[in-house]
């Protein structure tokens, strides 16, 4: 299954926004809502054209309460994400997914600090709290693989990092 995620502008509740619109909540309505990033939603389709279509019915939403929109296709890899001109590419046929993994962006995965007094999902039971706990997306690095590797994320001391494939036009070192 493909995944996509939009990820929100921290300046916005993404998930009131885009489910406080009859347009965009109907449009998500035949998904199960995930947010896998603090201030992200995320949805299963079942192709790379389903979730390009998904993105171009609330493309008016997207630009103006969402960052990123990214999209993970399994076909062209189990772990990085590819962005949405990328996977509009994939799917007209301009670009094959053995052609995608030159450009990229890595972005740092922060996690919050855990609170002693939380419970096992690091909340304190109040289901309003658990974005705390949700990874947040910060200082994209933009990087070109050479010889199949990527370089390493150095702008902050972060544990995980989320690696982005982009196409060349977005690809700015």
């Amino acid at each position: 299954m493909t995944r996509v995620c939009l990820v929100g502008d921290p300046e916005v509740n993404l998930q009131y926004e885009l489910l406080s619109r009859e347009t965009s909540r109907e449009a998500l309505a035949t998904y199960d809502l995930e947010r896998p990033f603090e201030n992200s939603l995320a949805v299963r389709t079942v192709s790379v054209g389903a979730a390009i279509s998904l993105l171009n019915d609330l493309d008016w939403y997207l630009t103006r309460f969402v960052d990123e929109a990214l999209v993970r296709e399994p076909s062209v890899s189990g772990t990085e994400w590819l962005s949405r001109s990328l996977a509009d590419e994939l799917r007209n046929g301009v670009l094959e997914a053995d052609d995608t993994g030159e450009f990229c962006k890595i972005y740092g995965l922060e996690r919050p600090d855990t609170d002693p007094n939380d419970d096992e999902d690091g909340t304190d039971g109040d289901p309003t709290d658990a974005s705390r706990t949700r990874p947040r997306l910060v200082e994209p690095l933009y990087v070109r693989r050479t010889d199949g590797d990527l370089p390493e994320y150095d702008l902050r001391d972060v544990a995980e990092t989320l690696v982005v494939r982009l196409t060349e036009a977005e690809y700015s070192p």
